[in-house]
């Protein structure tokens, strides 16, 4: 196969910006595409090249594959990265790029397909002797036998959509009388975000941690982990923050679950970087939850604990080259940090919080990573993801790591918009994060919006969460969103907003 000599990116933002970095690096030309609101945005200003794709609704510009594949084909693209999001799970576009001649910076059609489903997935590696949660093995076909399953396992149960992600289709069910309204739910929300109904039941584990492998395979049968990190710290079942390595793991859980991790890959003949995503309870049972089947958001603390340049790696993998290491060069270094900055209100629900970006200065210094989408002067609109930037730390150490991104969220200004900086901050401080015992309920364990008042001292703050997970353990856990309402103070306000 030969080289890849330039190489357009069918993304946007921050993940844009991201691969047309390394793709410099390497000395290959770049092309971003770009819709109307994104004209002045920082990826196409820093491609080589930019073709216009349409207007803001992604469904008519980022969505629409025979206009990404016009643009490689009226620029001479001879590759196509993904990035994550839009396209990057979509067989039928990796298909396409296939046939038109382009290659397709992701696995083969074959592994996105199957990975993408969550019914077949977990066919896949229960064959595989890798750990699934107790529930139907296969989609829900069935009313009374998912009743029945559900009575067998116990509540509380979780109901899952079998296309998709994102939280959407999922609902949690407690108790026996709620079981049928919340399917009835699940399924109509599933048809409504991916145009599929199809759902499937399995325990709800107790204390969950959301814990993943960073894979990364060639087309010469070489499979690799490049370690683990831990995702717990989520809102509407979607992660803020994550950290490299998981501290909740032993060296010999660490190498049980990356065996399971590779063999998951190798059971779906997957090339290129993935993920391996598991759920593990309190009794440190792990059980495979999903795989994603291409770069992930937080993939900057692998990069920091690994010294590896995943988007190089995919590119020359892309490219029909193996792999520049074994598992043995690999090592771990330090502890690394992500937080994203979301422009979302944390005092309101983290609903999305639009505006002007009139201020826009990121914090610098020894092991900081900022990897933004926007600039000062750019329009934080309701067209696309709320992520303003990640910002990631590296430290000697899990403490040090902390301190590190304390510093590096005291120093990052951002005036226009709301922000999810003062909950990153509560929750790095918070005892319970800090002694890695938390899991994915932190925020409605912990948080409450009226803890970010600056008013308060550490020890009234403790306190007063303390006390708020006392109050939520005495009722059912109904979702793991935070709640809403409350308002910053004046001063808070004038210092974030």
């Amino acid at each position: 196969m030969p080289e890849i000599k330039k190489v357009l990116i069918a993304n946007r933002a921050e993940i844009a910006l991201r691969v047309i970095h390394t793709c410099k690096e390497l000395g290959i030309g770049t092309v971003a595409v770009y819709s109307r609101p994104d004209a002045a945005s920082p990826h196409v200003l820093h491609a080589d090249e930019s073709v216009f794709i349409g207007e803001a609704a992604s469904s008519e510009s980022y969505l629409v594959m025979d206009k990404i594949i016009d643009a490689a084909k009226q620029t001479g693209a001879d590759a196509i990265h993904p990035g994550y999001g839009f396209l990057s799970e979509n067989a039928a576009f990796a298909e396409r790029c296939k046939k038109e001649g382009i290659i397709f910076i992701g696995p083969e059609p074959y592994a996105i397909r199957v990975m993408g489903d969550k019914t077949e997935a977990r066919e896949l590696v229960t064959k595989l002797g890798i750990p699934t949660p107790p529930g139907l093995k296969s989609e829900l076909q069935d009313l009374d036998e998912a009743a029945r399953v559900a009575d067998e396992i116990g509540y509380p149960i979780l109901v899952k959509a079998a296309a998709g992600g994102g939280g959407k289709g999922m609902r949690i069910v407690h108790k026996k009388e709620e079981f049928e309204s919340n399917i009835k739910a699940a399924k109509s929300e599933a048809k409504n975000a991916f145009g599929d109904d199809r759902i499937y039941i399995e325990k709800y584990l107790e204390e969950p941690r959301h814990v993943e492998f960073q894979i990364m395979a060639d087309t010469h049968g070489n499979v690799v982990h490049v370690f683990d990190r831990e995702c717990s710290i989520q809102r509407r079942h979607q992660k803020v923050i994550e950290e490299a390595p998981c501290a909740l793991l032993t060296p010999e859980l660490r190498q049980e679950m990356a065996e399971c991790a590779i063999k998951a890959a190798k059971g779906c003949d997957y090339v290129g970087a993935g993920t391996i995503e598991f759920l593990v309870d309190k009794h440190l049972n792990f059980y495979f939850l999903e795989m994603n089947t291409r770069l992930q958001v937080e993939h900057p603390v692998t990069e920091m604990i690994s010294g590896v340049d995943l988007v190089a790696a995919q590119i020359r993998v892309a490219e029909g080259k193996k792999l520049p290491f074994r598992q043995e060069d690999l090592q771990m270094t330090g502890a690394a940090i992500e937080c994203r900055i979301y422009a979302e209100d944390p005092s309101n629900n983290f609903l999305p919080s639009t505006g002007m970006l009139k201020k826009h200065r990121v914090p610098t210094g020894d092991g900081v990573r900022v990897d933004a989408g926007v600039e000062e002067g750019q329009a934080i609109t309701i067209n696309y993801d709320p992520m303003i930037s990640k910002l990631t730390v590296h430290g000697k150490d899990r403490d040090h790591a902390i301190q590190r991104m304390l510093r590096a969220l005291d120093e990052y200004e951002i005036v226009g918009c709301r922000t999810t900086i003062p909950f990153c901050e509560f929750t790095l401080k918070h005892e319970a994060f800090r002694t890695a015992k938390y899991d994915t309920h932190f925020v409605p364990d912990y948080f409450s919006p009226e803890l970010l008042e600056k008013g308060a001292s550490d020890e009234v703050l403790a306190l007063a969460a303390s006390l708020l997970k006392i109050t939520q353990e005495t009722k059912p856990q109904q979702t793991v969103t935070a709640a809403g309402g409350g308002e910053y103070s004046e001063w808070w306000k004038n210092r974030r907003n």
